[in-house]
């Protein structure tokens, strides 16, 4: 059986590294309090809503626009949570 001749040897040949210093990424502290209180108090105020829209309480009765009212909310709080650090 013929026996293969290898690979040059390309160990040493290793891209430079570079000349600057990388920078920190993230240089933000945590969200504020106020920010969490505002994201989950939106989403539990939309669902809520919702709720309320389904049993009856709002004035109105059952109407549409309650329920986009509750999404909205929803949707906002959970928006939210994509800048949360």
């Amino acid at each position: 059986m013929p026996v293969s001749k290898g690979r040059k040897n390309k160990a040493n040949k290793r891209p430079t590294p570079p000349k600057h210093k990388p920078t920190a990424v993230d240089t933000k502290g945590p969200s504020p309090m106020w920010y969490v209180v505002t994201m989950f108090g939106l989403m539990g105020v939309g669902t809520l809503v919702i709720l309320a829209n389904y049993i009856g309480l709002l004035p109105g009765g059952t109407d549409n626009t309650w329920l986009l009212l509750g999404l909205v909310g929803i949707g906002v709080g959970f928006t939210m949570t994509m800048n949360y650090r």
